[in-house]
C-alpha cells in the first residue's frame, strides 16, 4: 500500500498508476481515492499518469490533529505527495473539496500547477448543498448493510438518473465498512468538529482563487441537479474563463462520477490543451 510522510509526519495513502501526463486527482470533502474508480479507467486510456491521494484522516490515512484538517494543510499534503513522487508539476482534477483545494493551491503555488478541472464546485456555495453537507458529516448513516445503504441512495438521490442498482452498492461500499454494529464512515469523524468550527471554513469570497487560475487549463463540470454550484455560479465561472471547457452533465447532481459522455468528452479536451 503506497504511503508517505507529510511535512507534519502524518502518513498518508496515494495511488499512482499509468505514465505519461501527472494529473493528481483530489476527491470531496469526506470521500477518498474510490472517488475515481469510475473514470480512471477512461483517463489511464488517454495516457495519463493518474495520481490520487487520501487526505489526512479519511479513506487509508492516517488520522490527525482535527485542527490540520483544513484546505491549506491539504493543499500542502499534495504539493508534499508531488515533492515525494519527484514531480516539479501536475494537472489537478479536483471533485468538489479537492476543487477548493486545487484552488488555494493556484493562488499560492501556481507554478507546481499544469492545469486544473472543477468537479461541481466553483467560487461561490449554495446554501442548499452546504446544510445537506452539515447533516451527514461525521454521522455513520442510518441503515446496516450495504445494501440497504445502496437501496437508500437510489431513493435519496432520484435526481441521479439511470444510476444501476450496482453503481451505488459500489458507491457505499467506497464510504462505508460494513460492521456487525451497522455501517461505519470511512474517516475520522471528528472531521465534523474541524469543518464545523471557527477557523476550518473557506475564505468567503472565493472569487480571487478562481481568478488566480488565470492562464491554466480548465475545465468546469455542474451536474444539472447540483445542490452545491448554482447554475447562475457557474455561468458567471464561464463568463469569467470563456476559453475553459465546460459541460453541465444531464441526470447528476452532487456529483458527478465522471464517467458520463459529457465528462469524459470535456476532460478529454482539456487533457488535449494540457
Amino acid at each position: 500500500m503506497p504511503r508517505f510522510t507529510t511535512t507534519d509526519g502524518t502518513p498518508l495513502h496515494y495511488t499512482d498508476e499509468g505514465a505519461g501526463l501527472p494529473v493528481l486527482a483530489l476527491a470531496g470533502l469526506t470521500r477518498n481515492t474510490a472517488d475515481f474508480d469510475h473514470v480512471a479507467p477512461h483517463l489511464l486510456a488517454m495516457g495519463i499518469r493518474l495520481i490520487r491521494m487520501d487526505y489526512r484522516g479519511r479513506g487509508q490515512s492516517d488520522w490527525a490533529d482535527p485542527a490540520t484538517y483544513t484546505i491549506p494543510q491539504e493543499g500542502a499534503d499534495a504539493l508534499a505527495l508531488l515533492d515525494h513522487l519527484r514531480l516539479d508539476k501536475a494537472a489537478i482534477l479536483g471533485t468538489s473539496r479537492g476543487g477548493l483545494i486545487a484552488m488555494v493551491l493556484a493562488a499560492t503555488a501556481k507554478d507546481r500547477l499544469l492545469g486544473v478541472a472543477l468537479n461541481d464546485i466553483g467560487p461561490e456555495i449554495a446554501p442548499a448543498g452546504l446544510s445537506v453537507i452539515k447533516n451527514y458529516i461525521g454521522r455513520n448513516p442510518a441503515q446496516s448493510t450495504h445494501e440497504e445503504a445502496a437501496a437508500f441512495r437510489a431513493r435519496a438521490w432520484s435526481h441521479f438518473k439511470g444510476v444501476p442498482h450496482d453503481r451505488w452498492l459500489a458507491e457505499v461500499r467506497n464510504h462505508y465498512d460494513e460492521t456487525d454494529a451497522g455501517l461505519v464512515i470511512k474517516y475520522d469523524p471528528r472531521l465534523r468538529d474541524a469543518v464545523l468550527g471557527d477557523g476550518a471554513q473557506p475564505a468567503p469570497d472565493l472569487w480571487p482563487l478562481y481568478d488566480a487560475m488565470a492562464g491554466l487549463p480548465l475545465a468546469l463540470l455542474r451536474g444539472d441537479a447540483s445542490d452545491l454550484l448554482t447554475q447562475s455560479t457557474f455561468e458567471a465561472m464561464r463568463n469569467r474563463r470563456p476559453d475553459a471547457h465546460a459541460a453541465t452533465v444531464l441526470g447528476r447532481g452532487h456529483v458527478p462520477f465522471l464517467d458520463e459522455p459529457e465528462s469524459l468528452s470535456t476532460l478529454k479536451d482539456w487533457i488535449t490543451d494540457l
